[in-house]
């Protein structure tokens, strides 16, 4: 296998920058630029040089790690340089001259980690979401499953899978006098458990994926309500375009803000109405279809409205928001974009409902996670359908067919594209 190597800092003048390598010829590598030796598992400074007795390239911390104690499972050293484009660039210029050495494609350093035993395929998605993390939310969502939290379970599951397996094996190798008593309904206990596990992480897999992506809120309401100039209050910025003229807003707006901690997009929409000109109708067309499968809504209503408009296109449900908009003193408890009068409590209300859908989320952060689990699920009410009913070695084969999803989903098992497409989205130096 090639050694590979790569910066781990992003690009740019910085007070240090990193160069990782890994692979068979680290040992060779550090030979080559440091005149001493280098300990393993220690911050160690060094002068780089060009070779023995070369050009002094810089001077740097080096730590060093063996196969089997470093992330990728290989021989891994990092060069801490001092962070400049051109030290960094002429420590590369060398590690390319040297055969057998080449730099790392993206993801590359954590599919070796994977192919190596030191993380499996989700806690490999759950670095990716850790590295990506803008919020304290994905922050935590990304460490549990880096931790280990959905691989646990999973391996767990597999675990109960290769029991009852085996018991049905068994009863497959008796004929129907000597089955012992007690098999089928040890099996269908094993099965009743892991349809309610794999379930569970399923029902909060929409949650955890609000979570990752955003908690989405659209404000809806009638034309000229103070739906653009609520956006641009939230956002603290002009953002959308706000003006006394009905049918301003004709395409849907987003803004990412963080509420205590959580991602939050925020959509300003078309005003709620009939419209004659058809290219408002398409912008109230879009904003009934982004407000119905938003998370939240925030309807506003006009000044001397007392209710939702029931012919509006909008579902309400059940923990949406209704204020009174252009509510510039606040006398009527609604909210108001020009003057802040009620942000701060409507925060506070966005807040506790994207809390609530992050207190719901599982460890399934991935759509290639649930669709593993709900082919597993699948196959598992399969098997539980066809004890005692028909051919065991039918629900065997069903047993197998779960097996082989778990399997997928710790990836012990997987094609090469979906292995290529997941470790595409790492940087070049993880």
């Amino acid at each position: 296998m090639d050694t590979i190597y790569a910066p781990a800092t992003a690009p740019g003048r910085a007070g240090v920058g990193i160069l990782r390598v890994s692979g068979p010829q680290v040992t060779e590598i550090i030979d080559y630029f440091c005149s001493f030796p280098v300990s393993e598992r220690v911050a160690t400074l060094r002068k780089l040089t060009d070779g023995p007795g070369g050009d002094f390239i810089d001077e740097a911390l080096i730590l060093r790690f063996s196969a089997g104690a470093s992330f990728t499972g290989e021989d891994v050293v990092e060069f801490q340089h001092h962070g400049s484009l051109a030290v960094s660039q002429r420590l590369q210029q060398i590690l390319a001259m040297r055969p057998g050495v080449r730099l790392a494609e993206r993801g590359e350093f954590t599919r070796r980690a994977v192919e190596n035993g030191r993380l499996d395929l989700i806690q490999a998605e759950g670095l990716l979401d850790l590295i990506e993390a803008d919020t304290e939310m994905q922050r935590r969502q990304a460490l549990e499953v880096f931790g280990g939290g959905l691989s646990s379970l999973a391996k767990e599951w597999r675990e109960q899978l290769l029991r009852a397996i085996a018991l049905v094996e068994a009863t497959i190798d008796f004929s129907e006098e000597e089955i012992p008593s007690g098999l089928e309904d040890q099996v269908s206990a094993i099965l009743t458990s892991l349809i309610a596990a794999i379930d569970k992480q399923l029902a909060g897999a929409s949650a955890a994926q609000r979570v990752r992506e955003g908690f989405e809120v659209a404000i809806v309401g009638r034309p000229n309500v103070g739906k653009s100039t609520l956006l641009n209050a939230l956002g603290r910025r002009e953002i959308a375009l706000t003006s006394d003229i009905a049918g301003t807003t004709r395409d849907v707006i987003e803004v990412p803000l963080q509420i205590e901690g959580q991602l939050v997009n925020i959509l300003d929409t078309a005003g709620l109405r009939s419209a004659e000109d058809r290219v408002e109708q398409m912008g109230v067309d879009l904003a009934r279809r982004r407000a119905n499968a938003a998370d939240l809504r925030i309807f506003l209503l006009a000044p001397g409205q007392d209710h939702i408009d029931e012919n509006a296109g909008v579902m309400v449900h059940q923990d949406d928001i209704v204020l009174q908009g252009q509510d510039d003193d606040g006398s009527r408890g609604g909210v108001s974009g020009r003057t802040g009068a009620g942000l701060d409590s409507l925060l506070n209300e966005i807040g506790l409902r994207a809390a609530q859908c992050q207190r719901e989320a599982s460890f399934v952060i991935r759509d290639r996670q649930r669709i593993k689990l709900e082919t597993g699920l699948k196959a598992l009410h399969a098997a539980q359908s066809g004890l005692g009913e028909i051919d065991i070695e039918l629900v065997a084969e069903d047993l197998r067919h779960c097996s082989v999803a778990l399997d997928g989903l710790i990836g012990y098992i997987g094609p090469e594209s979906i292995l290529g497409e997941i470790f595409s989205s790492f940087c070049i130096g993880k």
